[in-house]
């Protein structure tokens, strides 16, 4: 019998070293132990994976030692040729953790494609709770959540970016949907001039940074505010931080 693909959910960002509990708040205690239990996990980067399970630790008993839990690689440079090979051992009865480098795995992911490979092949996929930044972002914005995308990375050429916000913020005006986007985190100051140059000066453009941190800020205004308040040298704090825009257009 096949064992089950859990989806681990991860932090947004480094845990809070002041606190002894560092997770706290954001990983629930049944996924911790959950989590503790598995000595297989398919990650994102093993490096990252290691330390979380060193916090899991301090409250959970891994199952074995850290240095005897397997940890295979899936990234976006990783082949789909060895996709199988990474669910061989699930196939054969044993339970295994699928997890991001942030965040909920399969979600803006190369995750995803292992988890449609395990649906085909009848593996049973366990999605566990924890933080979205995506959701978080949505909750916080004040935005339209009964309707809402997710549209990945805009171009990074200018004149496509432009009209990739104005086909976006059309979308919005027409749908009445909010459109959610990310960016490299040290591009994040050209993305908003590129939207409040874009956009109309009555839709609403979102700054969510650092969600579920320390040193989180969501902040709402119009576009033409946004503008304004970069004129006053009053650019928001998001120089390399992790950051969701969000957009609704006014109708």
């Amino acid at each position: 019998m096949a064992g089950t693909l859990y989806l681990i959910p991860n932090t947004l960002g480094p845990a809070d070293s002041s606190q002894a509990d560092q997770l706290a708040g954001i990983i629930p205690e049944q996924v911790q132990a959950i989590t503790a239990r598995l000595r297989y996990f398919i990650a994102e980067n093993a490096k990252t994976t290691r330390a979380h399970l060193k916090l899991i630790a301090a409250r959970h008993p891994l199952s074995v030692p850290l240095q005897e839990i397997r940890i295979a690689e899936l990234n976006v440079n990783t082949d789909p040729a060895v996709l199988p090979d990474l669910l061989a051992p699930i196939q054969a009865g044993e339970d295994a953790g699928l997890i991001s480098e942030a965040g909920v795995p399969a979600v803006a992911d190369p995750g995803a494609n292992l988890v449609r490979l395990a649906h085909n092949q009848g593996i049973s996929v366990r999605p566990l709770v924890g933080p979205s930044s995506l959701l978080l972002a949505v909750m916080g914005s004040g935005l339209n959540g009964q309707s809402f995308a997710f549209n990945g990375y805009l171009p990074t050429d200018a004149a496509l970016r432009s009209k990739r916000l104005k086909t976006l913020e059309d979308r919005s005006r027409a749908e009445k949907q909010t459109q959610l986007f990310i960016e490299t985190p040290y591009r994040n100051g050209a993305l908003l001039e590129a939207i409040i140059s874009a956009c109309q000066s009555d839709t609403l453009v979102c700054i969510a940074t650092d969600l579920s941190l320390a040193t989180e800020s969501i902040r709402t205004q119009t576009a033409g505010k946004w503008k304004t308040d970069l004129a006053a040298g009053k650019a928001p704090d998001f120089h390399k931080k992790p950051t969701v825009f969000l957009l609704l257009a006014g109708s």
